[in-house]
Formats: structure tokens, sequence, C-alpha cells
């Protein structure tokens, strides 16, 4: 008979990750083998991919700020052999793509995989099907009133050139559309931060002219931050990485679903302090209306595994 551990534990577990622990220190502090441990971060983390798949959907949400994170799965890119390069894209180096709202601190959508315009494409695709976009005949003609496009929802990135051409195909003429180019001196330092110089802030689409300040990817870029503190796969120059692609989908399902519908963020304080907590993203932006415990996220996603 198969040895399967109990929900209770899978559940602590699934707590424990989400907490920033490792997948070693999970197993010496709940007793269970490390390949246990990877076992629950698969079926839960598919799971929630599903679970967030599906919950995401008809949303209303004014400012999108989308970016994309380095991690690598198996060995660095430079490691791969010209065969390697060609014919695999699950290994090398992948990016995580996400897009947050910039009010509700909602991850809408995500993505994992090659730095590309292909899934920049694929990306906003997906990000314009879970907003409740005008259909197109609403922007026709109506009792002797003229029609037009209103644009219902701002997109901010940097100056990946990928972007424009996807968010034009996913969303039309009803997106408000502008990148934020940093400018840096001594780019070229390998581990010291290099120096910001300025900032320079393009309207690509629907931003007139003086509403360029608008423009603002911030919130993702603090976003990073919190994955890369909460999942070591993510932080530069440690030991922790993902041997299989499928591992790291995972995984990033499973922090995002914790994310969205667990994670309580702060109110900015102009005082330096730490600010109230807020509701939870999945409440700010509609998609439940009331708190969520682990323990709740976890009755809810069992059921889409």
């Amino acid at each position: 008979m198969a040895n399967r551990i109990n929900h209770e534990t899978r559940r602590l577990i699934v707590n424990l990750l989400c907490e920033g622990n490792s997948i070693r220190s999970t197993s010496r502090i709940t007793g269970k083998h490390k390949n246990t441990v990877e076992k629950v971060i698969f079926d839960f983390g598919n799971a929630a991919r599903n679970f967030l798949d599906d919950r995401l959907r008809g949303m209303r949400l004014e400012h999108l700020e989308v970016d994309e994170m380095w991690t690598f799965v198996a060995k660095k890119q430079a490691r791969l052999t010209v065969e390697e390069k060609a014919t695999r894209h699950d290994i090398g180096d992948v990016y995580l793509w996400t897009a947050i709202d910039q009010d509700t601190k909602l991850i809408a959508s995500h993505l994992l995989g090659k730095r590309s315009a292909d899934n920049a494409r694929r990306l906003m695709k997906d990000l314009a099907s879970r907003l409740n976009l005008p259909k197109p005949h609403q922007s026709d003609a109506h009792a002797y009133s003229a029609g037009g496009y209103v644009p219902t929802v701002q997109v901010s990135t940097d100056g990946f050139a990928g972007y424009p051409e996807a968010v034009d195909m996913a969303f039309g003429p009803y997106v408000k559309y502008g990148q934020l180019i940093k400018n840096y001196r001594n780019a070229s330092m390998k581990y010291d931060p290099s120096e910001m110089v300025d900032t320079d802030r393009r309207g690509i689409k629907n931003i007139a002219e003086g509403q360029e300040y608008s423009i603002c990817t911030s919130h993702i870029e603090r976003h990073n931050l919190t994955v890369r503190t909460f999942m070591k796969r993510f932080t530069r120059l440690s030991l922790g990485f993902s041997k299989k692609l499928e591992c790291l989908e995972a995984a990033v399902g499973m922090f995002l679903a914790y994310y969205n519908f667990v994670w309580r963020t702060r109110h900015a304080d102009k005082s330096g302090k730490a600010g109230s907590l807020r509701p939870t993203a999945a409440m700010m932006a509609g998609v439940t209306p009331r708190l969520w415990s682990i323990k709740d996220l976890y009755d809810e996603v069992i059921y889409y595994g």
C-alpha cells in the first residue's frame, strides 16, 4: 500500500514552502522525505495553476505593470551546447513573466519561458482574456450617438522590443500603453549594482502628451523582490534552482496562488514605518469577498488537482 501523508501534513508543507522555507528545511521540520516534499509541490502547484486559470476571469483592472524575471533550469544558458540551444526550450535561461495590477497588487497573469516576442504575445493574449474588455459592437454608433473606442486599461512595461506588437494584438484600441526605459552607468559591472542615471517614459499608444508620468513599473519590480525573497529558485548567486521546467512551473503556481489569495500587502506609510495591512489582492480585485487562510486556499485548490 502506498504511504500517503494526510491533508494536514500536506497543508503544513505548502505553508512552510510559501513562507520561504527550502525543500530540505521543510523536510527537516515535518520529518518527511525530500522526495515527498517535492511531490507535494508538483501536485499542489499544478492544481494551483488550474485554480488560478479558472478563478482569475472577468476582472476590471485599471493599470497593469508587466516585467520579466530571470532564473535558469538545469544549467545556465552559457553551459548549453549548440544543439541544446537550437532544440531545447525547457533548459537554460528561463524568465518568469508577470503582470501586476498597480492598485490591488493582484498578479493577474504569469508565464514561464524564454524572453522572446512569442512569449510576450502569449502573456498579453492571456492577460487580455482575463479582463472585462468591451465587445467590438459596443464601440459602434448607437441611437444617433457617435461611436468610438474608449481605453479601459493601462499597461506599462520596460523597453523590450516584443511588447508593443503584443499589446496592440491583444488589447487593440482599448488600451493605454507606455514603456519606461531606465538608463544605467557602469552597466557592464558583473556583481556590483549599476548606477541608474535617468529614465525615459515613452507613450506608445493612447497616452497624451503630458500624461507620460503615469507610466510606471515600480510595483512589479518590488514584487520581483518578493518572489526572489520567498522562492530561492529565483535568487541570484545561490544554490537554489530547478532541474525541470515543470517543477519550476508547479512551484511558481503554488506561490502565486498563495500570494493572490492569502498574502496581505501593507498600505504605504510616508513616515517610513510599516503601514497597516490591506486585504488580500484577490479581495481588492473583487475575486473573493473574504479573507482566506492557508487552509481555505488548500481546500479550494485540491479540487483542481
